[in-house]
């Protein structure tokens, strides 16, 4: 064991907590710059982007879909990158290329510039997302995953609302307030990677521990390698998760991405009462992620994921209709509720079938039929709002994808997981 890994393990020792809880919370801080800064800052800059640089809805549309793009690549070699580098050096390292590429797009002038740049931040969120969600299930025995993972997917959250706040603010002072928008959040994200290079550890067994939760027979068991029929059954359950995470995929990122320029160009709103309702999203999603992972460790995934996309199809179906502006804040509080559920118990879904070993292979290979659906949808949604003249077709795709992912859900077989 290194010096530094030496000095973990007796830090370790002393707190009062479990470790993991410690790397819980790196997690977050992890997915606060690479998916809440790397991504869903978006939603907030597009329209004074959109405005600065002359783009048309399907442009628009087309720059988050080329995030996904990058994103897309990276998941299908983050397995082999994690097990070849090992999750912290990755997650460390990923999070370095988010904040580069971000800081790098305040400074570009031209649309293909900016779209390179954010595949880039693409891979990056990739690289930094998939592992830390595999090294999250290491970390935690199967009836503590649920609510592990929840928090740690929060941490989207917490920049959506400081995006909300921030961005309004910067561009009220400044003509090019999204160029100092971008350098502000990239840097963010560089303090989050030396903060996750100094906190996370690649396994309990490094500080001597045991998974948060479990004892040594569990242990030993979560140890053991498949069985012939734990491999059949995996290769099942592991399409069907797949097919669900590419429903939450498509529609998720239609509302994430869209929502505020709708706001602003098909209602009216100033650009500052949107970014509060952006921020509004934020708040109310700090409990989207523990709340329902706890209920899915309690009541079982299927039950979960078949409520959370209820709750998201109804969010979907207020804010397409012609309704009155109530409606759009009854939309905002159901989007925001389970607005990170669906990652949190996907996560643990596949953990519950996966050993240690496979988890970040299978994680990946869902992650990158869910990317699949993150391409398709904004791309599709800014095509659907360019030919209409509205996003209220947009939104009513996102309705039926997700009713469909309430009903696949449903289907989703029961089995006992791995501890």
């Amino acid at each position: 064991m290194s010096t530094s890994g030496t000095y973990t393990a007796r830090l370790a020792a002393r707190l009062p907590v479990h470790y993991g809880w410690i790397i819980m919370v790196a997690g977050t801080i992890c997915v606060f710059a690479c998916l809440g800064l790397g991504r869903f800052s978006l939603g907030m800059l597009l329209p004074s982007m959109g405005q600065s640089l002359d783009l048309s809805y399907s442009q628009m549309g087309f720059i988050s879909t080329a995030n996904f793009i990058g994103y897309l690549f990276a998941v299908l070699v983050s397995g082999r990158i994690m097990r070849l580098l090992g999750g912290r050096r990755i997650i460390s390292l990923a999070l370095l290329v988010v904040g580069a590429s971000m800081m790098l797009i305040g400074r570009a002038h031209s649309m293909p510039v900016i779209t390179l740049l954010y595949i880039v931040t693409g891979m990056g969120s990739a690289l930094a997302n998939v592992p830390i969600m595999a090294l999250i299930n290491i970390w935690f025995c199967h009836h503590r995953r649920g609510r592990a993972a929840g928090f740690v997917v929060i941490g989207s959250g917490f920049a959506i609302i400081l995006c909300g706040s921030l961005i309004p603010q910067i561009n009220a002072l400044y003509t090019q307030g999204w160029r100092i928008n971008w350098l502000i959040l990239g840097a963010l994200a560089l303090c989050c990677a030396l903060v996750c290079s100094l906190i996370l550890r690649n396994s309990p067994a490094d500080l001597g521990l045991l998974p948060v939760g479990t004892d040594s027979t569990a242990a030993r068991r979560n140890m053991a390698p498949a069985t012939k029929d734990d491999l059949a059954l995996n290769s099942k359950i592991v399409l069907h998760c797949a097919a669900i995470y590419f429903l939450f995929g498509f529609t998720y990122v239609i509302y994430v991405t869209f929502v505020v320029t709708s706001m602003i160009e098909d209602r009216g709103f100033a650009e500052s009462a949107a970014g509060l309702f952006w921020s509004c999203i934020g708040l109310l999603s700090l409990i989207s992620g523990p709340v329902p992972g706890a209920f899915s460790d309690k009541f079982g995934r299927k039950a979960a994921l078949m409520c959370v996309f209820t709750i998201q199809a109804c969010a979907y179906l207020l804010v397409a209709l012609p309704l009155p502006t109530m409606f759009l804040f009854l939309s905002i509080g159901c989007y925001g509720i389970v607005a990170w559920a669906v990652p949190s118990i996907i996560s643990a879904l596949v953990a519950d079938y996966a050993g240690q070993q496979r988890i970040a292979a299978i994680f990946g290979f869902v992650t990158f039929i869910f990317g699949l659906g993150q391409i398709s949808g904004p791309y599709l949604a800014g095509l659907l709002a360019e030919r209409t003249g509205s996003f209220s077709a947009s939104f009513l795709l996102a309705f039926c994808m997700a009713a469909a992912a309430v009903l696949l859900s449903s289907f989703l077989p029961q089995r006992k997981a791995h501890h």
